[in-house]
């Protein structure tokens, strides 16, 4: 446990120290390497050479860019902007096209960057000694690399193997993760159970998807004795786990089957995995639960990115953690239009966000 009594705490307390918090574990690590990152790929060369802003796509063509990392790339060119080395641009496509493109340039602030100060392989860089943090950066030591090639995840170019293979097997790394997980779930939880208990309304079971070592849900399960929760999650995870009498640990896959509940919980799941995926997964969901007038629904807690409506701190905070997801897994952190096509494609009528996180939303889904 963290040593920290939460109830001392206000809500809004909590998720803003929780923001910066993330904010520094991975500034120190994720700002240097996306810009090394992007060097090593030729971007800044190509445009002090040619001294033109260049689109997404010219970008693609000029550089040993695979095709397929084209959102890629914009999402790396995304958190560069942000950090105020490359600026973004609009225009026309076409005198009578409405449709804009983006472009982009050097800033001043990277053009008065000496080039012995560009990073390297040898910039020095301060990390933790936890496992995710000692993975995270060597991987992000092949990013470049990822870029250049056809490989689905950086993880793949690295190790040959997904994050859930390397933890199945190694000790130490699941538990790290696992204590990462159990201390956000007892703050969510914490802000959760007061300042959204409505809904858990008309609730009786439910079903904690990928919930780990079941904090989310045994905090839902001491505060509503009436619900009967179920954790659903690999078995490594899961080994050896009990709860209170109405909390039950079962072991499984959530692309395979989810078992029957009033609702389901995703708690930071959907961010680890592709557009398709995720679609499988809520497809899934929405198998396990009844029709919306029976009060069946789908309980999301991720981030919804929306620049022009987060806060500084909060909004730096989700590029940091989508760049994790870019090396860690196969996922990203997604706005609501992004999430919009996977709830629609999943086969949902409607939703609802609710932004009651700091940076993180809670999103009902009904089918």
């Amino acid at each position: 446990m963290d040593g920290i009594d939460y109830e001392m705490y206000s809500s809004i307390e909590l998720l803003e120290a929780e923001v910066h918090s993330r904010i520094y574990h991975h500034s120190h690590i994720i700002k240097p390497m996306v810009l090394r990152c992007a060097i090593e790929l030729g971007v800044p060369d190509l445009m002090q050479n040619h001294g033109k802003p260049f689109t997404l796509s010219e970008l693609v063509a000029s550089l040993q860019i695979h095709p397929t990392k084209t959102h890629f790339l914009y999402r790396l060119l995304r958190i560069l902007v942000h950090m105020g080395f490359f600026a973004k641009h609009q225009r026309r496509r076409g005198e009578e096209e409405e449709e804009e493109e983006e472009k982009y340039s050097l800033t001043l602030a990277f053009r008065l960057l000496p080039k012995e100060r560009w990073p390297t392989k040898s910039i020095p860089i301060s990390v933790s000694n936890t496992p995710q943090d000692s993975l995270l950066l060597n991987l992000m030591l092949s990013l470049s690399t990822w870029f250049k090639n056809s490989d689905k995840t950086v993880l793949e170019t690295a190790r040959r193997k997904t994050v859930w293979d390397m933890a199945s097997g190694d000790k130490g790394l699941n538990s790290s993760f696992n204590e990462m997980m159990a201390r956000d779930s007892r703050l969510i939880a914490t802000v959760m159970l007061r300042e959204c208990k409505e809904v858990f309304e008309g609730v009786k079971s439910l079903v904690d998807v990928g919930g780990g070592t079941g904090t989310m849900a045994k905090a839902i399960a001491n505060a509503f004795p009436h619900i009967k929760c179920t954790v659903l999650d690999l078995p490594h995870v899961i080994a050896g786990l009990q709860g209170p009498q109405n909390l039950a640990f079962l072991a499984g896959d959530m692309f395979e089957a989810i078992p029957p509940a009033n609702a389901v919980l995703l708690k930071w799941i959907l961010h680890d995995w592709n557009h398709e995926d995720c679609v499988r997964i809520l497809k899934r969901c929405k198998e396990a639960i009844p029709r919306k007038e029976e009060g069946g629904k789908v309980m999301i807690i991720e981030m919804v990115i929306e620049e022009d409506q987060m806060d500084k701190d909060s909004y730096e905070a989700q590029l940091y953690l989508d760049m994790v997801m870019m090396v860690m897994q196969s996922g990203q952190e997604r706005n609501q239009m992004e999430w919009e096509k996977i709830f629609f494609a999943a086969g949902f009528s409607n939703y609802k966000i609710t932004p009651a996180f700091g940076d993180r939303s809670l999103i009902e889904l009904y089918p």
